[in-house]
């Protein structure tokens, strides 16, 4: 069945030109204000955080307090250095610091948990502070902050 198609052609003088948008006819007719849907979530204000979570003021002050704590041997901050594994602060400020040291044989073993404990205490907010040295997982080069690699010539 092989039917043939044709295509109807109408050739045509001119076309009228569509109408052009004007501005004064835009003006003329009431815009409806959409929603705005960051209205609520920029009138908001930041939830405080309490006082030993992470992002909280006491627990950054107490990071940045860590962060004047340098090795003797490595020009690096021991947080930067990755000997920090972690620090909770429970109600009443009781800041607990769990570190360990680039080695067990390093020669600042016996101060360096001492002047943690003297350096943390030392942060207005904080009570009573534990120092825990670990050794498991040992410390590694690997744990050390971009800038402290930076600083150490290993980036």
């Amino acid at each position: 069945m092989n039917e043939e198609r044709k295509i109807m052609v109408e050739e045509v003088a001119a076309v009228d030109a569509p109408p052009r948008a004007r501005v004064e006819d835009a003006a003329e007719q009431p815009l409806a204000r959409k929603r705005d849907y960051l209205e609520g979530f920029l009138s908001a204000a930041p939830a405080p955080q309490p006082a030993g979570e992470p992002g909280g003021d006491l627990y950054e002050a107490i990071i940045d307090a860590l962060k004047e704590i340098y090795d003797p041997e490595i020009p690096v901050n021991i947080y930067d250095l990755g000997l920090v594994y972690g620090v909770d602060v429970a109600e009443g400020g009781h800041a607990v610091v769990t570190m360990t040291l680039t080695t067990p044989h390093c020669p600042v073993a016996e101060s360096m948990p001492g002047e943690v404990e003297l350096r943390v205490g030392a942060v207005p907010g904080v009570g009573d502070v534990e120092v825990n040295l670990v050794w498991d997982p040992p410390w590694d080069p690997q744990k050390m902050s971009d800038e402290a690699k930076l600083e150490l010539g290993m980036l």
